[in-house]
Order: C-alpha cells, then sequence, then structure tokens
C-alpha cells in the first residue's frame, strides 16, 4: 500500500531505529553472566539477540553461553537484567543520525509521534528522557504495557488508539520485520531504515517505503 497522502501520526520502534543501544544491552546482559559465572556476549550475538523484548533477550544470552534458562530460571533472571539494564540506560547508548532533529521537525508540522517498543515501559520512558526526545514523543508504548508486543498487530492499534488517531494516516518506521508486519496488520504505512538490528535479510522485509536515515523521513511525507 502507498503511504498516506494525509499523515497524521508517526510510531518509531526505539532499539535499532531511533537508537544504537546495543552497548548499553551488552554491558547490562554481561554484568549479569558475570555473576552467573557465564563467558560475555559478542557484541555480534547481542545485536542478533535485540528486538523481541527483555525476557527474550535474556533467554537467547543463557541459550548462546551454556544451559538454556528454563521458564522459573528466566522469571528470577529478567528482573536482574532489568535492574542492570535501568542502572545506566544510556552511558554508551546514542541517538542515530537525525533522529531527534526529525522528530522535532513532525511535531513543528503538527503530527502525533509515538514509540512502539518491545523493551519494557520504564527503561524505554528513561532512554527517551536521558537522550532528549521526550519533548517531542506524545505517548511510549513499552512491551509491558498491554498483554501483547509485536509483532502482534495490537501493539501498534494499541498504540494509535492512545494518540487518538486512526491507522489509515498513519506510519510505523522501524528497522526490522516485526516492525513492517505489526504496519501491514494494523493497517498503516510502513517505513523501513536501512540500519539497525534486523535479523531478516533487508529485501526480504515488505515496506512501503526504505529511508537510509530518518532525516529523509519528513521529505518521504511530504512535510
Amino acid at each position: 500500500m502507498p503511504l498516506p497522502p494525509r499523515t497524521r501520526a508517526v510510531v518509531f520502534d526505539l532499539d535499532g531505529t531511533l537508537i544504537d543501544s546495543a552497548d548499553d544491552l551488552g554491558a547490562a546482559a554481561n554484568r549479569l553472566l558475570a555473576a552467573e559465572g557465564r563467558r560475555a556476549l559478542l557484541e555480534s550475538e547481542v545485536r542478533r539477540f535485540i528486538g523481541d523484548g527483555s525476557r527474550v533477550f535474556v533467554q537467547r544470552a543463557w541459550a548462546a553461553t551454556g544451559d538454556p534458562a528454563d521458564d522459573s530460571t528466566l522469571d528470577a533472571l529478567v528482573p536482574r537484567f532489568i535492574a542492570e539494564y535501568e542502572s545506566d540506560v544510556a552511558g554508551s547508548t546514542r541517538p542515530y543520525p537525525g533522529a531527534i532533529e526529525t522528530m522535532a521537525r513532525l511535531k513543528a508540522a503538527g503530527l502525533a509521534v509515538a514509540v512502539c517498543t518491545n523493551k519494557p515501559q520504564r527503561p524505554a520512558e528513561m532512554v527517551l528522557e536521558s537522550l532528549g526526545f521526550g519533548a517531542f514523543v506524545d505517548t511510549v508504548a513499552g512491551g509491558d504495557r498491554f498483554p501483547y508486543r509485536k509483532p502482534d498487530a495490537r501493539h501498534l492499534i494499541a498504540t494509535l488508539d492512545l494518540l487518538g488517531v486512526s491507522a489509515g494516516v498513519a506510519v510505523m518506521v522501524g528497522d526490522n520485520e516485526h516492525d513492517m508486519a505489526v504496519a501491514r496488520g494494523a493497517g498503516t504505512g510502513a517505513v523501513l531504515v536501512s540500519y539497525g538490528y534486523a535479523r531478516t535479510p533487508l529485501a526480504e522485509i515488505d515496506a512501503d517505503a526504505r529511508i537510509d536515515t530518518l532525516s529523509a523521513l519528513p521529505g518521504l511525507l511530504d512535510l
């Protein structure tokens, strides 16, 4: 489908789209792994493990470094991982080029702006505030705000409900297959960035448009 001719809202993924958070996520995971006598993750592993929320991230980290974690072990590990991450959410994390400026331009044009992420709500809000996005984001829908999360389209639909905007005048911007899947499922426009943490080859991901930098987004939306 084409992008909406009169876009009223843009919803962004967070990790891999607005911010490069791999170093801080990896550092938090590696502190937890070290406490359990396990090896550190490689940067390449960290980047492959991002995108499906904290529980899946920890599950993948444990499977990569020894015996996998069962559900009860994960129940204990995930809060510890989140606490480690929240202790330094933005020490090495940086916005991707043009991210903040693009959000500012969207807001100046009168569009609603949201973040729809599988990262838990509290650290998502923390990192956005720490990096200067807070003034430009109308709402944040973290991975634990609703009973469902990406790639379930209801995560994006619920985010749009928070904005009071219909899917037909909204665009989802993300870096991976989950982001484009929720866009298709919800009926929004779908814009794929060419960087980030996608595990599926970008050429195989269905999208309405592809951009190499967020600075290209306003022009794409005729702003």
